[in-house]
């Protein structure tokens, strides 16, 4: 094999696997400035994927109504973690787990009621297209043959980066995760800017689950998620819940998801499984050493209740 092309391959390869990683992580980092951790990233990113791809189905392969309608199964999601962590003041961690477990259960119920029991070929919509605008470019064009969302999600991190440090809403979700009865004495509601995180937190959620259906894979089944929602759980912590630090995670993660696959391509004998963990040990390497320099915003899992 041509080291190059690998090399290439490799580096397109994980700019795609990164993408649904970026787009999760950069919702959880909306959720927890605003100070409430939500662990119901990976039920959200499973109904985004099965909702994106229902409507897409139904619609006779209409990929942007899908991905539409996976953002508002995703903004619902968010709304429904707000009403539970942040009105009702049920614990954080209890509240996302609980709503994990619920769309799982609705999607998969979901999945039958639409489709039937399917037994050998799965329903399938055609994928979104690449865009190969730079594909001739010699020696590195197969680097651009990427989706649309790839380029949108790269190009949402400076966006979200000025969202969070320059605009008046970032200021607000910020000075609510770290002080909200600061934010509440000078007059600004600390219920609903939370409530405003988690909803933008939850349309990036849903939309990561919708280019894994809709992109990658081009059908769902019960394991698409495959524990991206909690590897984004872990990415956050090793940005130190900076937008540019995100980045740089998604892509060790999605770089080594995408060489342990070219592993197990050029067969090598050793178990497949020792492939599959590789990507979640790189991980929690990288988190443990990540974890010693992380600043938590101080209002985490903290409920909030006006004396």
């Amino acid at each position: 094999m041509d080291p190059l092309l690998f090399f290439v391959g490799l580096i397109a390869a994980t700019l795609r696997v990164a993408t649904p990683l970026i787009l999760g992580t950069l919702g959880e980092l909306f959720t927890e400035r605003s100070g409430v951790l939500n662990l119901g990233i990976e039920g959200t990113m499973l109904l985004g994927a099965y909702v994106g791809f229902a409507v897409t189905y139904e619609s006779g392969n209409n990929l942007w109504l899908g991905l539409i309608a996976a953002v508002a199964a995703g903004i619902l999601s968010g709304l429904l973690m707000a009403i539970l962590a942040v009105w009702l003041g049920v614990n954080q961690h209890v509240s996302g787990l609980g709503i994990t477990l619920l769309w799982t259960g609705v999607s998969l119920f979901g999945y039958r009621l639409v489709f039937g029991e399917t037994s050998g070929v799965l329903p399938s919509v055609t994928t979104f297209d690449k865009f190969t605008g730079l594909s001739n470019i010699p020696w590195i064009g197969v680097i651009f043959e990427q989706y649309a969302l790839t380029y949108i999600a790269f190009a949402l991190v400076p966006f979200v980066w000025w969202v969070v440090y320059r605009s008046p809403l970032g200021l607000r979700i910020r000075a609510v995760g770290e002080n909200p009865e600061a934010v509440d004495a000078a007059g600004l509601n600390v219920y609903w800017l939370r409530t405003a995180a988690l909803a933008i937190g939850g349309a990036f959620m849903g939309a990561a689950g919708a280019f894994i259906s809709l992109a990658q894979v081009g059908s769902v089944t019960h394991q698409i998620i495959n524990g991206r929602g909690w590897v984004c759980i872990a990415l956050i912590i090793f940005a130190n819940w900076r937008p540019r630090l995100v980045l740089v995670g998604a892509l060790i993660f999605g770089g080594v998801e995408a060489l342990q696959l070219r592993f197990q391509t050029l067969g090598f004998d050793l178990p497949y499984e020792l492939f599959l963990a590789l990507p979640y040990v790189v991980t929690v390497i990288a988190l443990t050493i990540a974890r010693r320099s992380v600043h938590v915003p101080s209002a985490l899992l903290k409920p909030y209740r006006r004396e």
